[in-house]
């Protein structure tokens, strides 16, 4: 016993030496040693520079001492505080709300701690502020963590005063940039762990010798750090192999431009390398790269995904001794598009020891029997071949698995491939083992449905069968999985009730299911209350079926876990009692066209943490509570569009959000002028209301916003456009349609260099168009239609609008001709100058308008804006067959050019049939003249063509009736003559489509041509019979010979009866004699026949 406790005060006593040598010691008795005053008030007035919402650090009292402080440790011998650990859970515990979080600046009163070893005050946000010089002053430190604290600027070169340093943490700073070329790195030779990942080091020259010639080095990130200088020669291979046998951990990936890197060769000098991550680095032009990497005798963690790898052939692979790759566990070469040459996997033999093999969106279509290849892995537990266009997986090929050795697998992802319902048999006859299975987006997997042997996979904790168009309904065996966490079924064709699924809601996976999504399937009836009996459960996605009923408490008393809750796109109606306080705090609430009844909800002011927010098309008609507006901070997205809202919103200025905003409150009743809305705001639809008065408020705060949509549009919004657009330059969506603003287009909207959608239409604007919106190059959408706005199209839209789509300037008073440089916009698909005064003739060159002769892509029919953090979609109000009609998610289908209601003159060109996609013409209302084109009939999709109120004569083509689609044509009040022509489109319009053309005549209209009254004749050979006479000597056939013809007929019919009458007898005897002498012929004729 005696010798236990020697052992136990050697054992004190070593620790002690080892804690005095970082600088501190942790002692078992109380320490009488207090923190240092000037080191106390140091640390008050850093915290006084903190925003601290969480009050994590009110401990930091006048009172006490502050080596009790929480993050703070003193040096049990000096009593100088030798660590500061402000680490924040933000991350830890998302989506948790976090419990630790410091805002703020970090102060410089932290150069008075010259004896703190340790300093951490990662995952905090300090929003930009420039980097603390002073700790370069720190020169005792040997530990530094400023990770994801958003500082920015440039590193200090006093870093190189760290001379201590052992751990080097600053990733995840993506505005910090190095400008001093890694200089200061030279003086940390104590250094072990350095991690710049997401710092900007594009400007670093040679940065292979700064970074690799650490002595001590032994984990280096340099992750998606803009590098582009690694050359091979004579950069990597001049350094001195000593240098770099320690280091253990590289990362370089994402660094894209290191595209000088034509062989590994630099490699051979990093032996003692356990980790390499070079994922998505180029890397198409390394040749017999398996060799480079592969011999690497310590390696046993690889990553090349998204290399660009190509030479991967089976020489080369098994070439490799296999005693060198025999150590590799992790193999990753993942989204490598062009590993063709892939056509067997053999050489995975020597890779016996792997653990983990990911070769998704790699085409492996042409291996043959892959499932032996790759499961004969013996210690083989993760396997993704996601998206590899495996479609050759038959049955014997699967079932030929040795059963006697059982996969190992854990994981398995072959989503996105071509498998038909032969997969599942194989599936539980090659392993039972499996905790993670993912077969989501098979494509041949439709019509199949769920096979209850999915309940004998006991080891199962994720499902995923999401997007197979699955059909059936959900086996009750699944009640057996007692380990299932996961359960993925949506996009789905799945039926039934899911009252008969949850019946069986006794099984043991009613304590294990955490995450159930059915959404997007065709689930009816009511949703049972036994769904209350999944005490574990926290996501429950049910949303988009065709479910009915009432929710009550009943279903969600039990479900204190609950965080994520999809209703809505159901006809579900929600029912709580006023005092109901549910069991959950909820992170996401999606009731979507659920009734809510007419009330605002009372329950959620119960609710203090949740992200999301969709009560829209609810029913809602109330105002809403004050309670309301106190949002939880970590609020993301809020939706209540469509309902019956009303009263005026608060001012939201001071509103504190931890995340940009989504708000969407249009459709409703709300009124008032518009408030000041927070910072962080990304999105804001207030469209479809009552607000009335200015919009100054996006002026008075005179600070950049992070605005990147504005909807104000159809409401009652008056006065100037504000002239402070400089301040919202990331604006990629501003929709200000049907008000009452007046004045000119302010020149600082020229500022707006990200927007792409830009509604003003159907306001009061006057002036000419700015000048300062050429430089809005990234524009789409140009809808300044229905104002007072007057001069000429400026020339610089054809130049300055590259990706134009859509170009509205309808009901203006604008001038001058037609800008040639328009032509020049090749994606423009609805192009409408209406309702002006332009004059001149339409150019030859419309014709190169080539995205109406390009085929309608029904897949992508809307039109979204691209390079902004969230998706949106572009709107617009056109005239479509004589009414205003909304197109959204068929926009990008509709094509049309509307130039009526100006002064053209000239002909139509005829290049304008090549715009072949065109669904409507307008050139109605001008001074046109000339022939109609007999090409028209290309036009093929077209449906409204309006010509009406020009100068056109001559006929109408015979083409036009091969125009099936069409469905309104106005040819009407021009000089048309003719025959209309016969189709079935052109005789079911309606007249007045032809009226006002004299020289017209045909169906539909009343009078009739010629050849409709006297029809010609056709002979036995088709020839028409005139007598020997043309066309043309119709001229001679008058009225009056007409009368004359029908008194002669009338005179002569007579005659010749009363002349019959009298010679009777007469006509009956030469009657008589001339049959008998025709049937004497007729025999005659037989006999000489035969």
């Amino acid at each position: 016993m005696r010798a236990c406790y020697l052992q136990f005060l050697l054992l004190l006593a070593l620790l002690s030496c080892n804690a005095t040598k970082f600088g501190f010691s942790f002692d078992l008795r109380d320490s009488k040693v207090r923190c240092i005053e000037e080191e106390r008030q140091a640390l008050l007035q850093f915290k006084q520079l903190l925003v601290d919402h969480y009050h994590w650090l009110s401990s930091w009292s006048n009172d006490e001492d502050c080596c009790k402080w929480e993050g703070i440790k003193c040096s049990n011998k000096t009593g100088h505080v030798v660590m500061l650990d402000l680490r924040s859970d933000y991350y830890l515990r998302y989506p948790e709300p976090a419990t630790k979080y410091l805002e703020g600046e970090i102060s410089s009163s932290l150069l008075r701690l010259q004896y703190l070893i340790h300093l951490d005050l990662s995952y905090n946000n300090f929003s930009g502020k420039p980097f603390p010089d002073f700790i370069g002053s720190l020169t005792r430190l040997q530990y530094l963590n400023l990770s994801s604290t958003n500082i920015a600027g440039a590193i200090p070169q006093q870093f190189g005063n760290l001379s201590r340093l052992i751990s080097l943490d600053l990733r995840w700073n993506y505005d910090l940039t190095e400008a001093h070329n890694l200089d200061w790195l030279i003086h940390l030779s104590s250094l072990t762990y350095l991690d710049m990942s997401w710092v900007n080091l594009s400007r670093v020259v040679n940065w292979p010798n700064k970074v690799m010639m650490l002595p001590s080095l032994t984990h280096l990130s340099l992750r998606d750090c803009s590098l582009s200088t690694l050359t091979t020669p004579p950069q990597l291979l001049s350094i001195n192999a000593n240098s770099l046998s320690q280091l253990l951990f590289l990362d370089l990936s994402y660094n894209y431009d290191l595209v000088k890197a034509d062989n590994l060769d630099w490699l051979i000098h990093l032996s003692a390398l356990t980790h390499l991550d070079m994922s998505w680095v180029n890397l198409s032009r390394i040749v017999n790269w398996p060799n480079k990497v592969m011999v690497l005798p310590s390696l046993t963690h690889l990553s090349l995904s998204g290399c660009s790898l190509s030479t991967l052939t089976t020489r080369q692979l098994l070439s490799i001794n296999a005693n060198f790759s025999s150590q590799l566990l992790f193999l990753d070469l993942s989204y490598n598009y062009d590993l063709v040459k892939a056509d067997n996997l053999d050489w995975l033999i020597h890779l016996s020891a792997l653990t983990h093999l990911d070769m998704s969106r790699v085409n492996l279509s042409q291996v043959v029997n892959w499932p032996n290849k790759v499961m004969m892995l013996p210690f083989l537990t993760h396997l993704s071949l996601r998206g590899c266009s495996l479609s050759t997986l038959t049955t014997p090929q699967l079932l030929s698995i040795n059963a006697s050795t059982p996969s190992q697998l854990l994981f398995l992802d072959l989503s996105h491939n071509y498998f038909t319902c032969s997969i599942f048999h194989w599936l539980f006859n090659s392993t039972t083992s499996l905790i993670d299975l993912y077969l989501s987006s098979i494509k041949w997997l439709h019509e199949c449905s769920i096979p209850d042997a999915f309940g004998s996979l006991n080891s199962l904790q994720t499902l995923n069968l999401a997007g197979n168009q699955l059909v059936g309904g959900i086996p009750r065996s699944f009640w057996n999985l007692c380990s299932l966490d996961s359960l993925y079924l949506h996009n789905n064709r799945l039926s039934g009730n899911l009252y008969k699924f949850m019946s069986n809601a006794s099984g043991c996976l009613v304590g294990s299911l955490r995450e159930f999504s059915v959404w997007n399937n065709r689930f009816t009836g009511p949703l049972p209350e036994s769904i209350g009996n999944l005490s574990n459960l926290e996501t429950l996605e049910v949303d988009n079926n065709s479910l009915t009923g009432v929710i009550h408490e009943a279903h969600f008393s039990n479900l204190i876990k609950l965080k994520v809750l999809y209703l809505g796109l159901n006809s579900l109606i929600l029912r709580f009692s006023d005092d109901w306080v549910p069991p959950f705090q909820l992170d996401v609430i999606s009731l979507s066209s659920c009734r809510l009844g007419l009330a605002f909800p009372k329950w959620l002011q119960s609710q203090k943490n949740y992200q999301v927010l969709d009560i829209s098309n609810a029913g809602i008609s109330d105002t809403i509570p004050t309670w309301f507006w106190d949002f939880p901070p970590r609020l993301s997205s809020l939706s209540m569009y469509n309902n019956q809202l009303h009263g005026n919103l608060p001012d939201l200025s001071s509103s504190r959000f931890d995340e940009v905003v989504v708000v969407d409150l249009s459709a409703n009743l709300f009124d008032g002028s518009i408030p000041h809305f927070l910072l962080n705001v990304l999105s804001l639809d207030l469209s479809s209301n009552r607000f009335s008065g200015p919009i100054s408020f996006l002026c008075e705060l005179n600070t950049p916003m992070l605005l990147e949509s504005l909807n104000l549009s159809n409401n009652t919004l008056s006065g100037e456009l504000p002239d402070c657009w400089m301040y919202i330059r990331d604006l990629v969506v501003l929709n200000l349609a049907n008000n009452n603003f007046y004045g000119k287009i302010p020149d600082s909207m020229g500022s707006l260099v990200s927007i792409q959608f830009l509604h003003l239409s159907n306001n009061g604007l006057v002036g000419k168009i700015p000048m300062s919106l050429k430089k809005c190059s990234e524009l789409i959408t140009i809808d300044l239609g229905a104002n007072n706005l007057s001069g000429t199209i400026p020339p610089w839209i054809g130049d300055s609008f590259s990706n134009l789509v859509i170009l509205n300037l309808r009901s203006n008073q604008l001038y001058g001709s037609f800008p040639l440089s328009l032509c020049h916009l090749s994606y423009i698909q609805i192009l409408d100058i209406s309702l002006n005064k332009i004059e001149g003739t339409i150019p030859e060159c419309i014709s190169n308008l080539s995205a109406m002769s390009r085929t309608m892509d029904t897949i992508s029919s809307a039109i979204y804006a691209y390079n902004a953090s969230r998706s949106y979609i572009d709107y617009a109000f056109l005239v479509w067959k004589g009414r205003e009609f909304v197109f959204k998610n068929t926009l990008g289908l509709v094509k049309i050019i509307d130039l009526s209601i100006n002064k053209l003159h000239g002909e139509i060109p005829e290049g304008i049939t090549n715009l072949t996609e065109l669904v409507a013409l307008n050139l109605s209302r001008n001074n046109l003249s000339g022939l109609i084109t007999p090409k028209i009939g290309l036009l093929r999709n077209l449906q409204c063509l309006d010509l009406s109120r020009n100068q056109l004569y001559g006929e109408i083509p015979m083409s036009i009736s091969n125009l099936s689609f069409l469905s309104q044509l106005d040819l009407s009040t021009n000089n048309l003559s003719g025959k209309i022509p016969t189709g079935t489109q052109i005789q079911s319009l309606d007249a007045s489509a032809f009226l006002g053309n004299p020289k017209l005549c045909g169906s539909p209209l009343p009078n009739k041509c010629t050849d409709d009254l006297h029809p010609t004749y056709l002979n036995p050979r088709g020839d028409k019979n005139q007598n020997g006479q043309e066309n043309n000597d119709d001229r001679f056939i008058t009225k009056g010979f007409y009368v004359a013809a029908t008194l002669g007929f009338i005179g002569g019919f007579w005659g010749v009866c009363f002349m019959s009458v009298l010679n009777i007898r007469y006509i009956m005897k030469r009657l008589t004699s001339n049959a008998r002498m025709m049937l004497h012929v007729a025999a005659t004729l037989c006999m000489l026949t035969f």
